[in-house]
């Protein structure tokens, strides 16, 4: 395997997710400059091929505290979008469909080149804070009766400047980078956005997993090095069986730079999601914080 195709395997995920990202963005932004009808809309509703409706389900759930009554369409599309994340993708947007995923991925990649990641796991942000933020929108929402998040929300201002042009949107995404970059890892996506805590929330029992192999497993830890939410990994040279915390965003950087393939991509059903068949291992290196991979 030549160079270029071991870096380009390294990456494989990565690279998916990027262009998934970009063709979504691409698909919205030719509905309302080329009248295209493959998705039309935003990121919070919109239309496949004019027929079946997808709605952000967070975004719903503001509208419905504000007092605002859904749509049948909006409804329809809510539960379509949830039962795709809670059922089977979990908390995929995030890594897979939110244009605001490569600015943070950019800092934290930045970040550890810098060296700047090695007080990571002592950060000034406690760890709840992006579950107050939700319940804090959902107060406002009730109180202002309007959907407070999606009035503020960097995620929706990102989609609506590349459409319509980014204005004051390119002083919202230098925030949030500068934000990761210098404040903590992750920061504005593992602590503040309340978009990633609703997701993380209800996509708990979802089937796509990451699965850990113990036997197989050296304790490189180049996995926690890129995962964006390390903390979820805290199985990784203990125990075999799947990652099944809901913060997990199924981005597979941790499966395409394990150089043991001690992770993959599988289906939790059953008993299967609770197995832990190996005993731990003793022997538990630090974390290392020199890059082993992309953004």
């Amino acid at each position: 395997m030549t160079v270029l195709r071991h870096r380009i395997w390294r990456s494989r995920y990565l690279l998916l997710r990027r262009t998934t990202q970009l063709l979504v963005m691409l698909l919205l932004t030719g509905a309302v400059l080329w009248n295209w009808s493959v998705l039309r809309g935003n990121l919070s509703f919109s239309w496949l091929l004019d027929r079946v409706p997808f709605a952000d389900p967070y975004a719903v759930l503001q509208m419905a505290v504000a007092g605002v009554a859904p749509t049948r369409d909006l409804l329809l599309g809510a539960a379509i979008t949830l039962a795709v994340y809670a059922l089977v993708l979990g908390r995929a947007f995030c890594a897979w469909i939110c244009p605001l995923n490569a600015v943070t991925d950019l800092a934290g990649w930045l970040r550890r080149r810098l060296g700047l990641s090695r007080g990571d796991t002592r950060g000034p942000l406690p760890a709840g804070l992006r579950h107050g933020i939700l319940l804090l929108s959902l107060v406002l929402s009730a109180m202002l009766g309007v959907a407070a998040f999606e009035a503020i929300s960097p995620v929706a201002m990102t989609h609506r400047g590349v459409v319509y042009g980014m204005g004051l949107g390119w002083a919202v995404i230098a925030a949030v980078f500068i934000f990761d970059l210098l404040v903590q890892r992750n920061a504005f996506c593992g602590y503040l956005c309340p978009l990633g805590a609703f997701y993380a929330l209800v996509t708990r029992g979802a089937l796509l997993r990451v699965n850990h192999d113990r036997n197989a497993c050296t304790l490189c830890m180049d996995c926690k090095v890129v995962c964006p939410e390390s903390q979820i990994l805290a199985q990784i040279g203990k125990t075999s069986g799947y990652v099944l915390a809901g913060e997990c965003t199924n981005c597979g950087r941790c499966v395409e730079v394990c150089p043991d393939d001690a992770l993959s991509f599988g289906l939790a059903f059953g008993r299967r999601r609770l197995r832990n068949i190996d005993q731990p291992q003793t022997i538990q290196p630090a974390l290392e914080t020199e890059d082993r991979g992309g953004a």
